[in-house]
Order: C-alpha cells, then structure tokens, then sequence
C-alpha cells in the first residue's frame, strides 16, 4: 500500500479513537455509566482511549512525513489530519448523539476545509 493511503487510514484510525477519547464520555455520562464516576476516573478512561489514538497517530505522521520518505510536508500533513478529524468527528456524532443537526453553515465549514486542502498542496514557488 501507498504511503499516502496508509498516512490517511492510520490517520482516520488515529481519529476515531481521538473523537471516543474527547468526546465518547459525555454519551457515557448522558446514558449514566459514567454519571457517579469521579472527574479523575473519565480523565483515566479517556487516556486510555487516547493511548490507541497515539499507537495510530505516530505512525501516521512517521509514514506520511516527507523528511522520512513521504509524500507529505508538515504543513499538508496537518491540513489533511485536521479534515480527517473534523469529518470523523461529524460522522461520529450524528451517530452518537442523535441529537445533533448538521446545517448549511457546517456543509459551508467543511467547503472551507476543502479550500484549505487545496491551498495546502498547491505547489510551493
């Protein structure tokens, strides 16, 4: 498989786990596993999650980055982990907390992404 393809499933891996670690308990607590836990107990259980965050994050940076062979410079790998986390984290809660709308003004947020993305990788004079 490609660098680039591996950078970018590593990383949208890496942001599932992120999006359970920061978010995840306030479901837990909504739905009342968590709701007599003490604030150190979430924070523990959070890093936890966040651990198998990192085990997919570093990787994906290592692989992806250009001065280590690939095909990505500091700036594009951090335009294209920000679009992955922020549309990972839109999948996410739309199915975890039902309650959320996506509206015009988040579809006009992720077109200013895809903006960024194309400034990000146009090429440098």
């Amino acid at each position: 498989m490609s660098p680039m393809i591996t950078t970018i499933l590593l990383l949208i891996v890496s942001n599932v786990f992120m999006t359970l670690a920061w978010y995840g308990h306030l479901k837990l607590h909504s739905s009342g596993v968590t709701s007599n836990w003490p604030l150190y107990g979430v924070i523990l259980l959070s890093w936890g999650i966040a651990l198998f965050e990192y085990c997919f994050q570093v990787p994906a940076n290592r692989i992806g980055f250009a001065d280590n062979g690939g095909p990505f410079n500091l700036i594009q790998l951090k335009v294209i982990q920000e679009v992955v986390s922020l549309t990972v984290f839109t999948v996410v809660a739309m199915f975890m907390f039902s309650g959320q709308k996506f509206h015009w003004n988040h579809i006009a947020s992720f077109l200013c992404l895809v903006g960024a993305v194309y400034f990000a990788f146009l090429p440098e004079k």
